[in-house]
């Protein structure tokens, strides 16, 4: 396994210009930083399985910046990705979009003491890391109904999902579900644990992922009530016992 930064940056350019996606070149420089921190850190702490250049700037890189073509992102807006791992898809829309007030939240330590050393190193000033489960979090008044955008990126099924996310989004925000070829199945799923969270489907949409054999599925989840105050529920009950 080999980290080549230039040929992550090639196929970076690559996919931004299939996306349509201007990326300059500071951007493609902290891109770049991301990447050679992400491939050493991985070797001694398991982050993510996808490590090669062209995968990381197909599958991590292109995918995050597919969530831009979403166009909720108003100037200076709250967005908060739940479960973000080691970063995705944050730390790329944080890269992109400075302006942004951007928080990455995970519940595994080893994910966020890598997130807050990375974005130490990227000098990453409108990012913060939260070391907490988005159950806690959802009932914590700091972070309840504080959003304008909540981000998930394969953590969950959707009916599960929606109880970890909806807590967290104002009403008029977006919850942006990032999902594989199989998002239909679960919004059917989902219908009722929306409606009870506050929320509505707004839109639906499958994308394909440049130089990737992958789709992505976008699912945007409006909200038009407050979140019932008894959810989410403790953690894990949520996954044992997923709202219909």
């Amino acid at each position: 396994m080999q980290n080549n930064v230039e040929e992550m940056t090639d196929c970076l350019k690559r996919v931004a210009e299939m996306m349509n996606v201007k990326v300059n070149e500071n951007q493609y420089f902290l891109f770049e930083r991301f990447y050679d921190f992400l491939f050493e850190y991985n070797k001694k702490v398991n982050l993510t399985r996808i490590i090669e250049p062209v995968d990381v700037a197909t599958k991590h890189f292109g995918d995050s910046l597919l969530v831009l073509s979403a166009k909720d992102f108003s100037q200076r807006c709250a967005v908060i990705d739940v479960g973000t791992g080691a970063g995705f898809p944050g730390i790329p829309i944080a890269i992109m979009r400075p302006d942004l007030q951007i928080t990455l939240a995970d519940s595994l330590r080893k994910r966020t003491a890598f997130l807050s050393e990375a974005i130490q190193r990227l000098d990453l000033k409108n990012v913060k890391v939260v070391w907490a489960r988005a159950e806690e979090l959802g009932q914590n008044p700091l972070y309840r109904e504080k959003f304008d955008v909540v981000l998930a990126r394969a953590v969950a099924p959707l009916n599960v999902l929606a109880e970890l996310c909806l807590p967290l989004l104002k009403k008029q925000g977006v919850f942006l579900a990032m999902k594989g070829p199989k998002a239909c199945d679960e919004l059917l799923l989902s219908q009722g644990a929306i409606k009870k969270l506050g929320g509505f489907v707004l839109s639906i949409e499958a994308t394909p992922l440049p130089l990737a054999e992958d789709v992505r599925t976008l699912i945007r989840i409006g909200k038009n009530r407050a979140t019932p105050a008894i959810y989410p529920r403790k953690a894990g009950i949520p996954e044992r016992q997923p709202l219909a």
